[in-house]
């Protein structure tokens, strides 16, 4: 890497990747959002449709799981992690975003792949649908950049 600088945000282009996605469908009103703005962010990046791959789980904690499966087809450049955990009257909300986020770390390490994790952790309803579009694009830009960087990491 010496004299040469990687990872440069402003050269995103996805032409060439193949993306999985992870949507939790518990919130789906907010994770359907989160999804739809992910999958334009990532055509607009150059991401063909044809490998934008979204599998759909019960809840946040089942997400890591389903990373986990995709990370061991080996045929993804990056992952994305979908869901919306708002907080409750119970420790629960502390239980669940605390044990996926630990998940999708994890999965990201085990097998070097680079996951864009957008599980929204909110306080109530109004922020989640303040955030879902914005996260979803996010999460795309992301894992565009970070599948970019590790490519040219390897090379």
């Amino acid at each position: 890497m010496q004299g040469a600088e990687k990872g440069k945000a402003a050269e995103l282009n996805g032409k060439t990747l193949q993306i999985g996605i992870v949507q939790a469908r518990f919130n789906e009103g907010i994770t359907n959002a989160l999804a739809t703005a992910c999958r334009k962010e990532l055509v607009a990046l150059g991401v063909l449709g044809a490998n934008i791959d979204l599998v759909t789980v019960p809840g946040a904690l089942e997400v890591p799981l389903a990373l986990q499966a995709l990370a061991e087809r080996g045929t993804y450049n990056a992952l994305i992690a979908l869901g919306c955990i708002i907080r409750g009257e119970t420790y629960h909300f502390e239980l669940v975003a605390n044990e996926s986020g630990a998940g999708v770390t994890r999965v990201g390490l085990d097998y070097s792949l680079p996951i864009a994790n957008a599980i929204l952790t909110t306080e109530n309803l109004e922020q989640a649908i303040a955030r879902q579009t914005e996260k979803g694009t996010d999460a795309a830009r992301v894992a565009v950049e970070m599948a970019t960087l590790m490519g040219e990491l390897n090379e």
